[in-house]
């Protein structure tokens, strides 16, 4: 969940290291740092906070100009946020530096045996037992090279980690290392630059190569060589990436999230691009290596995910299993793993993460290939490690997503999953007019979310007069409980404000209980079976005292006068509803958290990409 960097080249290394940590920033933000190699000896830089305040540091006083360094910024897993446990962490003797990403799950034994080796140590992290267990094996065996005197050390190593080791030693290589975290090395012209991320290499290459688990790199500037845990040979694949510089800058809007709200008519698009059949009655994914006849043989669904990605799924399953007619299981991949759920013959397992390097993700994805079964995934990162482990996939195509909380890449993976149920539909039983209705819904949905989005200003209006309210009730029936799950993250993700959210009929069955005048109750009433039943329960909470604001597309009702606020919103075929749905959530989460003060784009305690259990 931190973000690596590490440069070796002809330039100085400060500016890159310094930017790759701002465009790296969204994966870890409590603090940052850097260590230069500079005539023979390094030079450590921390600071507590944000990736600026670093920078300042650097400007107003750091002036080794060195060409090679590491680089990180931190999201804490052990220790407090203070500089002593800010990355990078130098061994006794300052031989080595290393910034570290994961977690070291025996280093409490590792500690012990160093402090008998006279040892001492100065922050209260796993990472620091790293550097000082790497210098031990130099002192051990002086003759080794810097690559085998770290694959010695992270033979006793349990845990998940991403590495970058500087010396002081070895001055013309960094040697990086992984498992289960993410990491690439981009390949310039003199000059290679390492990242748990492409954000942070696509400014000065496009051709990068990414390290599997149990690689270890001995990085120079002009060359660069792989061996294994195993000492096991390595064929490298070379990867283009398909990235726009630009993508990550702001443009007029004042956060990435806002940015990337607008940007869904675009990222929508992007995801359907090339995927309808010529006659226009289905989905296609080239991605998938099933033909028709698979298609129809699969008997049961799993999708595994977490978090947003995870209420992706729970619209899958309903759409899927409305159109398709197929049963669809969901589960926590955190759960999967461990809870040795029965697979029955037939399962066909889609994994869903937006970044594709969710560890739980891949655990739960490693199960399921462990068993026998066929593992699809659905990622928007090109590359990534589920990209690379799962039999087939389809890429979400949503552009670079920077604000942790999930928008764009939440409604591209609904996007897909829709068609997703289309395919599985037309495959089965759905006749082929009603796969046009289908396939025209989906083409027409960005100038649908367009006119959304025209809605800004009247849900920023309805922000400003419940932002201080203190608990938030999200409600909708069927297809919109998994959107009103994900309003209730959302707002819970930006604002820091209690919410959650319930089948509406549930609500009665004790969380009716939490309903009083300090809440806010926001229902999605958008389908017209349900209307009646919708508008009982709205009742129910109006006599209590709660503030309702309704998200509906039903023109026929005067909501007005039952309800506080109406937010209306575009009619539109069912398969595409519930992303319509989402926008004015989307928008109102952002709006409150504003109004509360919040750093939109960086919430406390989270991170883009969770890579620790």
């Amino acid at each position: 969940m931190c973000g690596i960097i590490g440069y070796i080249g002809q330039k100085k290394a400060n500016g890159i290291l310094i930017e790759g940590l701002k465009r790296l920033e969204y994966r870890g933000y409590d603090s940052a740092g850097i260590a230069i190699l500079d005539q023979g000896e390094i030079f450590p830089l921390k600071c507590v906070g944000k990736v600026h305040e670093l920078a300042k540091k650097v400007q107003s006083h750091f002036q080794h100009s060195g060409t090679i360094g590491i680089g990180h910024t931190r999201w804490a897993t052990h220790g407090n946020v203070s500089e002593k446990n800010a990355h990078p962490h130098l061994s006794n003797g300052n031989n080595f530096a290393i910034a570290h990403n994961g977690i070291i799950e025996n280093y409490l034994p590792i500690k012990a045996f160093l402090i008998e080796k006279n040892y001492k140590f100065y922050s209260d992290t796993d990472t620091e037992i790293l550097a000082n267990l790497i210098d031990y094996h130099y002192q051990k065996e002086k003759y080794l090279s810097f690559a085998e005197i770290i694959r010695k050390s992270l033979l006793h190593v349990e845990g998940t980690y991403g590495i970058v080791v500087l010396s002081k030693i070895f001055k013309d290589e960094i040697v990086a290392a992984r498992k289960s975290s993410p990491l690439l090395i981009g390949l310039g012209n003199g000059e290679n630059i390492i990242a748990s991320d492409a954000a942070a290499v696509a400014r000065y290459t496009k051709r990068v190569i990414y390290l599997n688990d149990g690689e270890i790199a001995s990085v120079c500037s002009d060359n660069f060589s792989v061996i294994t845990l195993g000492e096991g040979s390595v064929d490298m694949v070379y990867h283009e990436l398909d990235w726009e510089i630009g993508d990550e800058d702001l443009g007029d809007f004042p956060t990435h999230m806002l940015k990337e709200i607008f940007e869904q008519p675009s990222s929508i698009e992007n995801a359907m691009r090339g995927r309808f059949t010529e006659d226009a009655s289905s989905s296609k994914f080239g991605g998938l290596s099933l033909t028709p006849q698979e298609f129809r043989s699969v008997e049961r669904l799993l999708f595994c995910a977490c978090g947003t990605a995870y209420h992706a799924c729970l619209e899958g399953k309903y759409l899927i299993e409305k159109y398709a007619r197929i049963p669809v299981d969901v589960e926590y991949a955190s759960e999967f793993r461990y809870r040795n759920a029965p697979l029955q013959r037939n399962t066909l397992v889609f994994v869903v993460s937006q970044s594709g390097e969710t560890i739980d993700t891949l655990a739960a994805l490693q199960e399921a290939k462990r068993k026998g079964y066929p593992v699809m995934g659905i990622t928007n990162a090109v590359g990534s490690t589920i990209a690379r482990a799962t039999d087939s996939g389809i890429y979400q195509h949503a552009g670079l997503e920077i604000g942790v909380a999930s928008t764009k890449a939440f409604t591209s993976q609904l996007t897909i999953l829709s068609m997703l149920a289309l395919l599985f539909a037309r495959v089965r039983d759905m006749d082929d007019f009603s796969g046009r209705q289908y396939v025209y819904a989906l083409k027409t949905l960005p100038k649908t979310i367009k006119e959304v989005l025209k809605l800004s200003e009247q849900i920023s209006a309805i922000a400003e007069k419940y932002y201080g309210q203190g608990r938030f009730l999200f409600l909708g029936r069927q297809t919109m409980y998994p959107i009103a799950l994900e309003g209730a993250l959302k707002l819970k993700e930006i604002s820091y404000v209690h919410a959650e959210a319930f089948p509406t009929a549930e609500m009665k069955h004790g969380p009716i209980a939490l309903i009083s005048e300090e809440s806010v109750c926001i229902f999605l009433a958008t389908q017209k079976e349900m209307l009646d039943k919708t508008m009982s329960n709205i009742q129910e909470v109006k006599a209590r005292g709660a503030k309702v604001i309704v998200i509906t597309s039903n023109t026929q009702i005067a909501w007005e006068v039952f309800c506080n606020e109406v937010i209306k919103i575009p009619e539109t075929h069912p398969g595409v509803n519930p992303i319509v749905s989402t926008i004015p959530l989307q928008l109102f989460a952002y709006y409150v958290g504003l109004l509360r003060g919040c750093d939109i784009d960086r919430p406390r305690n989270l991170a883009k990409s969770v890579t620790v259990e």
